[in-house]
């Protein structure tokens, strides 16, 4: 769940004495009245002619207002498109208003058709009651170019922002401008590939920086990759306010100083102080429970007795309301959490991040684009815990909030005095021993039919393959519990007829002490094919169907997991009197890859005969989420071995020599 910066603003103190200013650029702009839009040679479904975002802070009635204006336009190719793009929606909320709003389509022959007022529609959302705008195209053909571009007037946004400029079709003629007051000076930083924005000294009446891009090419998604994260895309913000001798206004030292003050008061009320007390009593925290335990069942509790809501709502932020009606917003969970982890006496740091698929945190630009997610970090054990994600669990953070850069907001204590500091620091992941699957099989074949096996399978969950289910397996009851459990079993075949089945440490509170444990008895012929008076045994088939990975193109793109993660894998065959297993050696597989410090990712499987009983070994490690495209291929082979496996055949033939 993404939690936005919404708590504080930093200060602009605009200057008091309003300084001259000409008409915002909008109202000097229209596009072309007769264009002239050409195609030539061009196979793609879709392709960019104009993307244009001028974005103007303006001072209106002794308060800055943000004009935002966005001009396109875009060759349709393809049925596809046609029905992805006849309707184009706007931005559209009760703060803000959409000043100007046009659209039309020229079609393949040069003649223009202009929407009229009675295309620009809305639309509500059932769910949210949020109300959209849209252009609605309707006639649309191959080879159709549609223009359209819109003016909004809002809140204005200065403390972060980012613009993508690249997309996955090719843009030619790509503009971005800023305009703002001449006490305004914004800083800016390009990623991804394109190109520094620049200042314009030409223009005296206000400040002015812009961006040319002739062609930006496409970037195409591709399969685990940090799409948004990658695509290439401009950041900016305030830096200073001239008027008013303001420097370094976007600063993660204010941002941490601003929040320790919202979220740490220097004491509770007594009332509050109660309610607090209430709470650590009802979740069972003890004194002398150590700090691993205290959290576990502090998270636990939390998730299981209180409600989140996605609304801004002061009551819901309100601590007092929350301690007692249980009900809170994001601030008001973030508010909750500080007051036990303080009154348990825990050290801790709070920590704001990113989602790394989405934008990777920079280190360097200090905006608040970058802050997003927020997490609690405690040096004693170096575990993290997510306050407002209700699936996320004590120790495991999500995925995406890891292997990336955060600002750490500690406090700080000098007698009387109590203030904060930031650091931005790396989120180290969850270690791969921590979130594995592990699966245990006994394979015993029917003497009297032998294309019939016996199966007993373990199967152990823990990490995150356990925290999907492990901490709510006692709301499911019934068939939807049996449902569960036997799925787990038919992951590796379907047809099987369960026998015997029981799950161990099925508690929430067994959740990051204990795997969670299945257990099965069945029976299946699956995994046998009668072949004369032989047998093929599809070995491979008893550890379920497995990722294979195809590249038919280059690979562009890092790879990046979720998380770290271990598979282990014991399967022992008993082999049926008077006949024997050949081809074993298809089992050896060894695939790994290490980086000179430590083994990153392998797949290893061997085995061992004793008599009639052959025990295979197939373990599986990734330790490293994020793949560099020169360490693909090497991955790809480690992910492929898996795969491999699965398709192992061995030959069950009588046995001359018995």
């Amino acid at each position: 769940m993404k939690k936005k910066l919404t708590v504080l603003f930093i200060g602009l103190f605009i200057s008091n004495v309003l300084l001259s200013q000409v008409d915002p650029f909008f109202k000097q702009y229209d596009w072309e009245t007769n264009p002239k839009y050409e195609i030539v040679d061009n196979n793609e479904d879709i392709v960019s002619l104009k993307d244009k975002i001028v974005t103007e802070f303006y001072f209106e009635n002794n308060s800055l207002v943000e004009y935002f204006l966005e001009h396109k336009v875009l060759w349709l190719n393809s049925d596809e498109k046609i029905e992805d793009y006849n309707k184009v929606y706007l931005p559209h909320s009760s703060s803000s208003e959409l000043v100007i709003n046009k659209a039309r389509v020229i079609d393949e022959k040069g003649n223009i058709i202009e929407l009229d007022k009675s295309k620009i529609l809305t639309a509500s959302d059932e769910e949210t009651g949020k109300k959209y705008k849209y252009f609605a195209f309707e006639g649309l053909k191959k080879g159709s170019f549609i223009e359209y571009f819109y003016v909004q007037k809002k809140t204005p946004s200065y403390q972060g922002r980012k613009l993508y400029l690249q997309s996955s079709f090719d843009k030619k003629n790509v503009e971005f401008d800023l305009l703002s007051p001449k006490n305004l000076v914004f800083k800016f930083k390009s990623f991804n590939g394109i190109p520094s924005v620049v200042q314009d000294t030409l223009i005296k009446e206000k400040q002015h920086w812009k961006l040319r891009v002739k062609d930006i090419k496409k970037l195409e998604k591709e399969y685990k990759s940090a799409y948004n994260a990658s695509r290439g895309f401009v950041a900016y913000k305030l830096d200073r306010n001239t008027a008013r001798n303001l420097s370094n206004i976007v600063s993660y030292k204010k941002v941490a100083q601003n929040i320790y003050k919202f979220y740490y008061p220097s004491e509770y009320e007594k009332k509050t102080t109660s309610l607090i007390n209430k709470v650590i009593k009802e979740a069972n925290i003890k004194e002398n429970d150590n700090i691993d335990d205290q959290l576990r069942k502090l998270d636990l509790f939390v998730k299981s007795n209180f409600y989140i809501s996605d609304f801004s709502n002061n009551e819901l932020e309100d601590l007092d309301v929350v301690l007692e009606k249980k009900v809170m917003n994001n601030i008001g969970a973030i508010k909750f959490y500080v007051a036990i982890i303080k009154a348990l006496g825990i050290k801790h740091e709070l920590v704001i991040t990113s989602d790394r698929l989405e934008t990777k945190f920079d280190k360097e630009f200090e905006a608040n684009n970058f802050l997003n997610d927020f997490l609690f970090y405690f040096p004693k054990n170096k575990k993290y815990l997510d306050p407002t994600n209700m699936e996320s669990r004590f120790g495991f953070p999500p995925g995406n909030s890891t292997d990336n850069y955060g600002l750490f907001i500690k406090e700080v204590i000098v007698g009387d005095f109590k203030s904060a500091v930031g650091r931005i620091k790396y989120i180290k992941p969850v270690s791969a021993e921590n979130t594995v699957d592990k699966m245990s099989i006994n394979v015993t074949f029917n003497a009297d039919n032998i294309s019939e096996c016996k199966v007993k399978l373990e199967r152990e969950f823990s990490g995150y393959y356990a925290m999907s289910i492990q901490p709510f397996m006692n709301l499911i009851q019934g068939d939807k519990r049996k449902e569960l459990v036997d799925g787990i079993a038919k992951s590796i075949s379907k047809n099987i007829e369960i026998t015997k089945r029981e799950v161990q440490n099925d508690s929430p509170e067994m959740f990051g002490v204990k795997p969670l444990k299945f257990t099965f008895d069945f029976t299946t012929e699956t995994f046998v094919e009668k072949a004369g008076n032989k047998y093929l045994f599809k070995l491979g088939e008893l550890i379920g169907p497995q990722i294979q990975m195809y590249q038919e193109k280059e690979r562009v793109l890092p790879l990046e997991e979720d998380f770290q993660r271990s598979y282990y894998r014991t399967i022992v065959v008993n082999i049926p009197r008077g006949y024997k297993l050949t081809n074993l050696e298809d089992i050896n597989i060894n695939n790994a890859f290490n980086n000179g410090a430590k083994e990153l990712f392998s797949f290893k499987s061997f085995y061992n005969l004793e008599g009639n009983k052959l025990e295979i070994t197939a373990d599986e490690h990734y330790r490293e989420n994020l793949i560099e495209v020169n360490l693909y291929e090497k991955y790809r082979k480690v992910i492929n071995s898996a795969a491999d496996f699965n398709k192992i055949v061995l030959l069950l033939e009588p046995d001359t020599k018995k």
